[in-house]
C-alpha cells in the first residue's frame, strides 16, 4: 500500500476519529468534484482491501477450525462418559455403605420401600449406557425422569418412491422417540450418530398396509413431512405400534394427573370480607364451570389438528379452528380457555409456517398462479393477509424470472421478443386476476402489487434491452421490438394496470441511445457518398428497377413523378435519392420508438441529417463551374427543399402531435437558392 494510503488507514483507525470533522475539512481542503471524487475512491479502495484480507484470515485456518472443532466433539463425549462411569461407581459405593450399617431387618424394609426407585434408576441407567454409544446424545439425559422404555432397530425408506434410505437406531422414551443412524465408521463405542427427537405429542403413529415386498412398515406423521420405516417382522412391527400407542397414553394420561393434582390457588376459604374485589375474583371460577372444554372434539382437538398438518389438509384444519373460534366467541378467559389456546396456536403456528413453506419459491412453480391459490386462501383466514400477499408476489416474481431465464434464443430477435412479450404480460395478466380473486376483501394489499409489477417490468427491460440493444440490431429491429412491447403492455390496461409509463421510462435511455448512433451512421454515410458526388442522372437501366424505386417514394409519401424520364433515367442524383430513402426510413423507425422524453431528441437528430446534404448542395453550388451541372445542382436543391423537407415535418407532425419548429426554420434558411458568383462561402 502507498504512503497515502497508509496515512488514511492510521487515520480511521485512530481512538479520537470524527467522521462529521474529517467530512467537513475534507469538504474545506478539496478544489471541487474531482478532488472528493478520488479521495472517495481511496476510501474505497482501503475498504476493498480490508475486505480481501478478512477473507483470507478466515480461510487460512478454515480447515483447522473444522479439524479442532471435532476433536472437542470427541472429547466432549468421552468426558461425558467418564462422568457417568463415576457417578454409577459412587451410587454403588454409597449402597454399600448404607447396607453394611444398617440391621437385616431394617434393610428388607429399605429394600422393599426403594424397589421401585431402583426400578427406576436401573431404567435411567440403561438409557444412559445406550445413549453413549450415539454421538451428539449427551444432552437428551438432561431432563429429569426421562426413562427408555424400548428401543431397536428399524430400516427407513424414501415416502416418494419407497425406496430404502439409511438403517436407524429407534430409542422410545416417556416422553420422546429419538431416531440415531448407524455409523459406517465407528470411533470408540460410539455405535450410532443423532438424527431427530420427536416430543410424543408432536407426531402420529399410522399403520401402513402390507404391500409386497413392501411390508411390516409403519409411518410417522409429524411437521413438516413424514417418515416411514421398516421393522424386521410383523411381530416387532406390531410391539412398536402398541408400545408407541400405550406410551403416548400414558405420558397425556400422567399430565392430566399432574394438573388435576396442582394445589388450588386459594385452598382456604377466606373470611368474609367488605373488600368490593372480592366479589370481582369470584367470577372466573363460575365462569370455569360454565365453559365446557369436555366435549369430545374439543379434547381431540390438538391431535386432529396435528394429523391435518401431517396429511396437508390445510382446509380441515383452518375449519377446525375456525369451529373453536366460534365455541370461544363469548367465553371468559378461564385457565383451561388459555391452556386449551395455548396448545391450539402452536398448531397454528406449525399450519403457518406449512403454508409459508408451501408458497415459498424453493417449491415447484409449475402450475400457474393458480397453484397458489390454496395456501394464500388458508393463510388469509388464518389473518396473516400480509404475508400471504408478499409470499405470492415473491412465488409469481421466480416464476416469471424462471420463464424468462427458460426461454431460449433462437431464430430472428423478432421472433424472441414475440414469445417473451407474450410470456411475461400473459403472466402478468394471470397473476393480476389470481391476485384480484384471492385479495378481493383485502384493498390494503393492492398498492403492494403495483410495487411488484413495477419491479416485474424492470425485470422484463433487462431481458428486452440485452436481447435488442446491447446485441446491436438495427434499427428497424429495435423499432418493431418496442412496438410490440408496447401492444402487450396496453392490454394490462383491461383490467385497469396501466404500466406503458413506467415500461417507456425504463426504455428511454437505450431508445436514446439507438437513436443517436443510427443519427451519426447515417451522417457518416451521407458524407461518404458526398464524397464521391458526380452530379449525374441516376440510370436505374430496367423499367422494373425504375417502377420500385417509384414505389418505394410513394411509400414515403413523396411525389417522384415529376423527376422521371420516358426511358430509365431519373433527374436526381443517386446521392441525393439515397439519402432521402435513408432519412425518411430513420423518421418513420424514430416514429415508431417515440416517447415524449425523446422528443427533442429525434427532432435534433433529424435536423442534423438533413444540414448535412444542405451543406453539401450549398457547397456544390458555389464551387461547381459547368453551367449545365449548376442547372442540374439547383434541380437537386429544389426537390430537397420543395419536396423533401414539407414531407419530413408533415409526417413528423402527424406522428408526434406537435409541429416541427425547428425543421420548420431550417426550411426558412435554406429557401430556393441564389448563389452569389463572386463568394464561396455565403449562402444566401
Amino acid at each position: 500500500m502507498s504512503e497515502t494510503g497508509n496515512r488514511l488507514r492510521k487515520l480511521l483507525e485512530s481512538p479520537n476519529f470524527d467522521p462529521q470533522n474529517y467530512v467537513k475539512q475534507l469538504s474545506q481542503q478539496s478544489d471541487g468534484d474531482r478532488d472528493l471524487q478520488e479521495h472517495r475512491q481511496k476510501i474505497q479502495n482501503l475498504a476493498d482491501e480490508t475486505a480481501q484480507n478478512l477473507k483470507k484470515n478466515v480461510y487460512k485456518n478454515y480447515r483447522q477450525f473444522i479439524e479442532t472443532a471435532k476433536e472437542i466433539s470427541y472429547l466432549e463425549s468421552e468426558m461425558y462418559q467418564l462422568s457417568h462411569i463415576l457417578t454409577e461407581q459412587k451410587s454403588i459405593m454409597e449402597s454399600i455403605t448404607q447396607a453394611l450399617m444398617s440391621d437385616k431387618d431394617e434393610t428388607s424394609k429399605e429394600m422393599q420401600a426403594a424397589f421401585p426407585k431402583e426400578t427406576e434408576d436401573l431404567k435411567q441407567r440403561t438409557l444412559t449406557s445406550l445413549l453413549e454409544k450415539v454421538e451428539g446424545g449427551k444432552n437428551i439425559m438432561d431432563t429429569p425422569g426421562r426413562h427408555l422404555v424400548y428401543n431397536g432397530d428399524l430400516v427407513e425408506f424414501d415416502v416418494d418412491n419407497m425406496s430404502p434410505i439409511q438403517k436407524v437406531h429407534a430409542f422410545l422414551m416417556n416422553d420422546c422417540l429419538l431416531i440415531a443412524t448407524w455409523l459406517p465408521n465407528r470411533r470408540g463405542t460410539v455405535k450410532y450418530m443423532y438424527n431427530a427427537l420427536y416430543d410424543l405429542e408432536s407426531f402420529a403413529v399410522v399403520n401402513v398396509k402390507d404391500n409386497p415386498p413392501m411390508k411390516d412398515m409403519f409411518k410417522i406423521l409429524m411437521f413438516p413431512d413424514s417418515r416411514i420405516f421398516q421393522a424386521e417382522n410383523s411381530k416387532i412391527k406390531k410391539e412398536w405400534l402398541e408400545i408407541l400407542d400405550e406410551t403416548k397414553k400414558n405420558k397425556v394420561s400422567k399430565d392430566r394427573h399432574k394438573k388435576e393434582a396442582e394445589p388450588p390457588m386459594s385452598p382456604v376459604r377466606a373470611e368474609a370480607s367488605t373488600n368490593p374485589f372480592d366479589e370481582v375474583d369470584e367470577g372466573p371460577a363460575g365462569a370455569e364451570e360454565s365453559v365446557d372444554l369436555s366435549l369430545e372434539w374439543i379434547q381431540e382437538l390438538p391431535e386432529d389438528l396435528d394429523v391435518c398438518i401431517a396429511q396437508r389438509d390445510f382446509e380441515g384444519a383452518v375449519d377446525l379452528l375456525d369451529k373453536l373460534k366460534d365455541y370461544l366467541r363469548d367465553e371468559p378467559a378461564t385457565p383451561k380457555v388459555k391452556e386449551l389456546k395455548a396448545k391450539v396456536e402452536e398448531r397454528v403456528r406449525q399450519l403457518t409456517e406449512v403454508l409459508v413453506f408451501e408458497l415459498s419459491p424453493d417449491r415447484s412453480l409449475r402450475g400457474g398462479p393458480k397453484a397458489t391459490r390454496r395456501a394464500v386462501s388458508q393463510l388469509i383466514r388464518l389473518g396473516q393477509s400480509t404475508k400471504a400477499c408478499d409470499l405470492f408476489l415473491k412465488n409469481r416474481a421466480a416464476a416469471v424470472q424462471t420463464a424468462i431465464r427458460q426461454l431460449r434464443i433462437e431464430g430472428a430477435t423478432l421472433l424472441y421478443i414475440h414469445k417473451l412479450c407474450n410470456i411475461f404480460f400473459t403472466s402478468l395478466l394471470e397473476t393480476a386476476k389470481e391476485f384480484e380473486m384471492d385479495f378481493s376483501g383485502n384493498t390494503g394489499c393492492y398498492s403492494a402489487f403495483v410495487v411488484w409489477s413495477r419491479s416485474a417490468v424492470r425485470m422484463f427491460v433487462d431481458a428486452f434491452s440485452k436481447q435488442v440493444f446491447d446485441s446491436k440490431e438495427s434499427l428497424s429491429t429495435a423499432a418493431e421490438c418496442v412496438k410490440v412491447a408496447k401492444e402487450h403492455c396496453q392490454q394490462l390496461t383491461e383490467i385497469g394496470l396501466d404500466l406503458t409509463f413506467t415500461l417507456q421510462s425504463l426504455l428511454v435511455k437505450d431508445v436514446k441511445a439507438a437513436l443517436l448512433s443510427y443519427k451519426d451512421i447515417i451522417i457518416e454515410a451521407t458524407k461518404h457518398r458526398n464524397s464521391e458526388e458526380m452530379w449525374r442522372r441516376m440510370n436505374l437501366m430496367t423499367p422494373e428497377a425504375l417502377a420500385k424505386l417509384k414505389e418505394e417514394m410513394r411509400g414515403c409519401s413523396i411525389s417522384f413523378d415529376a423527376y422521371t424520364g420516358d426511358d430509365c433515367w431519373v433527374n436526381l442524383s443517386y446521392t441525393l435519392v439515397a439519402f432521402t430513402k435513408q432519412m425518411m426510413s430513420f423518421l418513420e423507425e424514430g416514429l415508431k420508438l417515440y416517447l415524449p422524453e425523446l422528443h427533442m431528441v429525434l427532432l435534433e437528430s433529424l435536423r442534423e441529417i438533413i444540414l448535412v446534404a444542405v451543406q453539401h448542395v450549398d457547397y456544390s453550388l458555389r464551387c461547381e463551374q459547368d453551367p449545365e451541372k449548376k442547372a442540374f445542382i439547383v434541380q437537386n436543391a429544389s426537390f430537397l427543399h420543395d419536396t423533401v423537407l414539407p414531407v419530413v415535418e408533415r409526417r413528423f407532425e402527424e406522428g408526434v402531435g406537435k409541429p416541427a419548429k425547428q425543421l420548420q426554420d431550417l426550411r426558412k434558411s435554406t429557401r430556393p437558392v441564389r448563389v452569389n458568383p463572386e463568394s464561396t462561402t455565403s449562402l444566401v
